[in-house]
Protein backbone atom coordinates (compact mmCIF):
# COMPACT_ATOMS: atom_id res chain seq x y z
CA UNK A 1 0.00 0.00 0.00
CA UNK A 2 1.43 3.18 -0.62
CA UNK A 3 1.76 4.86 2.89
CA UNK A 4 3.14 8.78 3.61
CA UNK A 5 6.61 7.59 3.50
CA UNK A 6 5.48 6.94 -0.41
CA UNK A 7 4.30 10.67 -0.98
CA UNK A 8 7.33 12.11 0.75
CA UNK A 9 9.96 10.28 -1.25
CA UNK A 10 7.36 11.44 -4.51
CA UNK A 11 8.14 14.70 -3.55
CA UNK A 12 11.96 14.59 -2.59
CA UNK A 13 12.38 13.40 -6.19
CA UNK A 14 10.36 16.26 -7.63
CA UNK A 15 11.89 18.67 -6.06
CA UNK A 16 15.33 17.47 -6.11
CA UNK A 17 15.45 16.72 -9.37
CA UNK A 18 13.27 19.09 -11.46
CA UNK A 19 14.79 18.62 -14.77
CA UNK A 20 15.01 15.34 -14.87
CA UNK A 21 12.30 12.84 -16.01
CA UNK A 22 9.76 11.67 -13.27
CA UNK A 23 10.41 7.75 -12.46
CA UNK A 24 6.63 5.51 -12.63
CA UNK A 25 4.95 4.31 -9.82
CA UNK A 26 6.79 0.71 -9.94
CA UNK A 27 10.14 2.46 -9.84
CA UNK A 28 8.92 4.91 -6.96
CA UNK A 29 7.64 1.56 -5.07
CA UNK A 30 11.20 -0.15 -5.62
CA UNK A 31 12.97 2.88 -4.58
CA UNK A 32 10.93 3.02 -1.54
CA UNK A 33 11.08 -0.56 -0.43
CA UNK A 34 14.77 -0.41 -0.82
CA UNK A 35 15.39 2.70 1.66
CA UNK A 36 12.37 1.32 3.92
CA UNK A 37 14.81 -2.39 4.64
CA UNK A 38 17.95 -0.28 5.23
CA UNK A 39 15.87 1.90 7.69
CA UNK A 40 14.86 -0.96 9.44
CA UNK A 41 18.46 -2.90 9.54
CA UNK A 42 20.55 0.71 10.05
CA UNK A 43 17.80 2.37 12.67
CA UNK A 44 19.10 5.26 11.31
CA UNK A 45 17.63 8.36 9.77
CA UNK A 46 20.83 9.99 8.22
CA UNK A 47 21.94 6.76 6.77
CA UNK A 48 18.35 6.21 4.77
CA UNK A 49 18.84 9.39 3.89
CA UNK A 50 22.33 8.96 2.23
CA UNK A 51 20.89 5.74 0.21
CA UNK A 52 17.34 7.49 -0.75
CA UNK A 53 19.72 10.39 -2.24
CA UNK A 54 22.48 7.99 -4.15
CA UNK A 55 19.43 5.71 -5.24
CA UNK A 56 18.06 8.84 -6.60
CA UNK A 57 20.60 9.90 -8.42
CA UNK A 58 21.10 6.30 -10.06
CA UNK A 59 17.70 6.23 -11.01
CA UNK A 60 17.92 9.80 -12.62
CA UNK A 61 20.98 9.01 -14.62
CA UNK A 62 19.62 5.88 -16.10
CA UNK A 63 16.63 8.00 -17.56
CA UNK A 64 19.05 9.20 -20.26
CA UNK A 65 20.49 5.75 -21.52
CA UNK A 66 17.38 4.73 -21.88
CA UNK A 67 13.85 6.29 -22.42
CA UNK A 68 10.65 5.95 -20.05
CA UNK A 69 8.09 4.03 -19.85
CA UNK A 70 5.99 6.81 -21.48
CA UNK A 71 8.07 7.00 -24.90
CA UNK A 72 10.00 10.53 -24.08
CA UNK A 73 12.60 11.17 -25.84
CA UNK A 74 16.66 11.26 -24.52
CA UNK A 75 17.60 15.24 -24.05
CA UNK A 76 20.87 13.85 -25.66
CA UNK A 77 19.10 13.31 -28.67
CA UNK A 78 17.41 16.84 -28.76
CA UNK A 79 21.18 18.67 -29.57
CA UNK A 80 22.20 16.49 -32.08
CA UNK A 81 22.22 18.10 -35.58
CA UNK A 82 20.41 16.79 -38.65
CA UNK A 83 22.79 14.58 -41.02
CA UNK A 84 23.05 16.63 -44.02
CA UNK A 85 24.05 15.12 -47.49
CA UNK A 86 26.57 16.66 -50.19
CA UNK A 87 25.49 17.48 -53.14
CA UNK A 88 28.27 16.63 -56.26
CA UNK A 89 28.29 19.38 -59.02
CA UNK A 90 29.04 18.21 -62.39
CA UNK A 91 31.37 19.33 -64.76
CA UNK A 92 29.21 20.14 -67.40
CA UNK A 93 30.84 22.29 -70.21
CA UNK A 94 33.91 23.10 -67.99
CA UNK A 95 36.33 21.58 -70.85
CA UNK A 96 38.74 23.15 -73.06
CA UNK A 97 41.40 22.37 -75.89
CA UNK A 98 44.66 21.66 -74.73
CA UNK A 99 46.45 22.26 -78.04
CA UNK A 100 48.41 18.78 -77.74
CA UNK A 101 50.63 20.96 -75.01
CA UNK A 102 51.11 20.97 -70.81
CA UNK A 103 49.61 23.57 -68.83
CA UNK A 104 53.20 25.27 -69.40
CA UNK A 105 53.65 25.27 -73.28
CA UNK A 106 50.15 26.16 -73.49
CA UNK A 107 50.34 29.49 -72.13
CA UNK A 108 53.09 30.85 -73.70
CA UNK A 109 51.93 29.93 -77.09
CA UNK A 110 48.08 31.35 -76.03
CA UNK A 111 50.42 34.95 -74.93
CA UNK A 112 52.47 34.79 -78.07
CA UNK A 113 49.45 34.25 -80.28
CA UNK A 114 47.85 37.34 -78.29
CA UNK A 115 50.69 39.73 -78.95
CA UNK A 116 51.05 38.79 -82.45
CA UNK A 117 47.24 39.56 -83.22
CA UNK A 118 47.44 42.92 -81.52
CA UNK A 119 50.82 43.89 -82.87
CA UNK A 120 50.03 43.03 -86.17
CA UNK A 121 45.82 43.08 -86.25
CA UNK A 122 45.79 39.82 -88.58
CA UNK A 123 47.56 36.62 -88.50
CA UNK A 124 47.21 33.16 -90.11
CA UNK A 125 47.06 30.22 -87.38
CA UNK A 126 45.34 26.62 -87.42
CA UNK A 127 41.56 27.25 -86.75
CA UNK A 128 41.95 25.66 -83.14
CA UNK A 129 44.95 28.15 -81.87
CA UNK A 130 42.89 30.76 -83.27
CA UNK A 131 39.57 29.89 -81.22
CA UNK A 132 41.49 29.19 -78.40
CA UNK A 133 43.12 32.71 -78.84
CA UNK A 134 40.20 35.03 -79.57
CA UNK A 135 38.91 35.26 -75.74
CA UNK A 136 42.15 36.29 -74.74
CA UNK A 137 42.66 39.18 -77.34
CA UNK A 138 39.34 40.43 -76.63
CA UNK A 139 39.68 40.18 -72.78
CA UNK A 140 43.14 42.43 -73.47
CA UNK A 141 40.94 44.98 -75.53
CA UNK A 142 38.65 45.04 -72.57
CA UNK A 143 41.31 45.65 -70.39
CA UNK A 144 42.70 48.51 -72.60
CA UNK A 145 39.10 50.23 -72.62
CA UNK A 146 39.13 50.11 -69.21
CA UNK A 147 42.58 52.11 -68.78
CA UNK A 148 42.78 51.72 -65.34
CA UNK A 149 46.51 51.37 -63.45
CA UNK A 150 44.98 47.56 -62.44
CA UNK A 151 44.06 46.85 -66.13
CA UNK A 152 47.72 48.21 -67.39
CA UNK A 153 49.37 45.70 -65.04
CA UNK A 154 47.11 42.85 -66.17
CA UNK A 155 47.93 43.29 -69.84
CA UNK A 156 51.35 43.73 -68.91
CA UNK A 157 51.58 40.54 -66.85
CA UNK A 158 49.98 38.28 -70.53
CA UNK A 159 51.59 40.75 -73.38
CA UNK A 160 54.89 40.15 -73.89
CA UNK A 161 56.13 43.07 -75.14
CA UNK A 162 55.29 45.66 -72.94
CA UNK A 163 55.11 49.06 -75.19
CA UNK A 164 52.98 47.21 -77.10
CA UNK A 165 50.47 47.53 -73.93
CA UNK A 166 50.84 51.11 -73.86
CA UNK A 167 50.07 51.86 -77.40
CA UNK A 168 47.14 49.68 -76.91
CA UNK A 169 45.54 51.31 -74.30
CA UNK A 170 46.50 54.29 -76.12
CA UNK A 171 44.23 53.44 -79.26
CA UNK A 172 41.35 51.20 -77.39
CA UNK A 173 39.28 53.47 -76.00
CA UNK A 174 39.23 55.54 -79.26
CA UNK A 175 39.00 52.61 -81.76
CA UNK A 176 36.45 50.17 -79.62
CA UNK A 177 34.44 53.26 -77.56
CA UNK A 178 30.90 52.34 -79.29
CA UNK A 179 31.50 48.63 -79.25
CA UNK A 180 30.51 46.06 -76.66
CA UNK A 181 32.67 42.62 -77.04
CA UNK A 182 33.26 40.67 -80.59
CA UNK A 183 36.90 42.69 -81.11
CA UNK A 184 38.01 39.92 -83.06
CA UNK A 185 36.32 37.66 -86.34
CA UNK A 186 38.32 33.98 -87.29
CA UNK A 187 37.94 33.34 -90.97
CA UNK A 188 38.42 29.69 -92.20
CA UNK A 189 40.63 29.58 -95.08
CA UNK A 190 42.27 26.54 -97.32
CA UNK A 191 43.77 23.55 -95.30
CA UNK A 192 47.26 23.65 -94.85
CA UNK A 193 49.43 21.47 -97.18
CA UNK A 194 51.57 18.33 -95.84
CA UNK A 195 49.07 17.30 -92.41
CA UNK A 196 45.54 18.92 -94.37
CA UNK A 197 45.71 20.49 -91.05
CA UNK A 198 42.63 23.10 -90.74
CA UNK A 199 43.53 26.93 -90.91
CA UNK A 200 41.60 30.34 -90.22
CA UNK A 201 42.78 33.96 -90.46
CA UNK A 202 41.97 35.37 -87.10
CA UNK A 203 41.50 39.11 -87.08
CA UNK A 204 41.07 42.67 -85.09
CA UNK A 205 37.74 43.91 -86.28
Amino acid sequence: HESPFHHQITSFICVLLPGVLVPTKEEIRLITISCVIHYHYYHNKLIMRVLAVLLLLVSAASAFVTPSAYGAVRPSTLMEPAATTTQLDMRHRKGFKKLGKPADQRKALLRALTTEVIRHGRIKTTLVRARAVRKHVDHMIELGKRGDLHARRQAMGWIYDKQLVHSLFDAAPDRYAEQEGGYTRVLRTVARQGDNAKMAIIELV
